[in-house]
């Protein structure tokens, strides 16, 4: 499946119909840079928690799955983001991705468990379950025993094992504790929860990552699902300015429009909602003021 055939498969989704006919041209997509090292990321990327544990190759929607990871990157996505905390998650995505592994896949997983020992047999399982010799991005996974596991991603690095190294929260949990570690280390990537309802990281994590040099991932985009529970009005009229065709549109194009942000992390089992993601790729972002009105607008919902 080339990425003109994975658009049309994505436009054939019923909240298509407003998606502007250029996207459907394969148009440039929105990237920001990786500042360890100017590799360019798209700024949507693909989740998996909860969405990709399905179990074994009999499992019922488990070819879903497949068919969201290979349009995702058909469309001109990269950064497929996993755990060993995800259940079956990593084994589905090394099955579902075939052979060759597409090129333009970014690989990012975690470290979660206590113990260096552990910590290395987990990460090795990790590159099994993958498929692939080497691993775009090794986290630690909610900063557990991250004292223990970082001197090994540093040296797993060194020896080719990985990319790129760096360290995740979630729910808004424990930003002191990153910060101090942001400012004791250079990590190529931090990853931590942003979305309309929790913007806690615009005070210090935000430009803190941007100082530092660190790529930020954005988990949680749409808090959970939650932020879709008060969207049920039309989209404003700034929605035409920005192309978007749906509140997911609007809720990742705001994320994303934060110079500090480098991609965020959606995630879905479901090839429509792939399809109203990823259309946040092209299009129109917008500028602070706009942000700051969008976030006004949601508020009043």
């Amino acid at each position: 499946m080339d990425r003109r055939q994975a658009l049309r498969l994505l436009a054939a989704s019923p909240l298509a119909a407003a998606w502007p006919a250029r996207a459907q041209q394969a148009p440039s997509i929105h990237t920001r840079p990786i500042p360890a090292s100017g590799e360019r990321m798209p700024v949507v990327g693909l989740g998996t928690w909860l969405t990709f544990d399905v179990g074994g190759a009999a499992t019922p929607g488990r070819r879903v799955r497949g068919d969201v990871l290979r349009a995702f990157l058909a469309a001109g996505g990269r950064l497929v983001d996993s755990s060993p905390m995800y259940g079956s998650s990593e084994e589905v995505i090394g099955a579902e991705l075939g052979e060759p592994v597409p090129a333009s896949l970014f690989s990012a997983t975690k470290v979660w468990t206590v113990g260096g020992l552990a910590g290395r047999k987990q990460m090795q399982h990790s590159l099994a379950l993958w498929r692939l010799p080497r691993l775009d991005l090794m986290q630690v996974h909610n900063l557990l025993d991250w004292e223990t596991h970082l001197p090994t991603l540093k040296a797993w690095k060194a020896g080719g094992r990985f990319r790129y190294i760096g360290m995740t929260t979630s729910h808004g949990r424990r930003h002191d504790d990153l910060e101090a570690i942001l400012r004791r280390e250079r990590l190529d990537f931090v990853q931590f929860t942003y979305n309309l309802a929790d913007r806690s990281v615009e005070k210090v994590l935000l430009p803190l990552a941007a100082e530092r040099g660190a790529a930020v991932i954005v988990n949680r985009p749409f808090d959970g699902g939650d932020l879709f529970a008060r969207a049920h009005a039309p989209l404003p009229g700034w929605a035409r300015e920005l192309q978007c065709a749906t509140w997911a549109e609007a809720f990742l194009k705001w994320i994303v429009a934060h110079p500090a942000v480098t991609c965020a992390i959606p995630a879905t089992s479901k090839p429509a909602h792939l399809g109203e993601n990823v259309r946040a790729l092209v299009g129109p972002l917008p500028d602070e003021a706009l942000r700051q009105r969008i976030a006004a607008d949601y508020a009043r919902l």
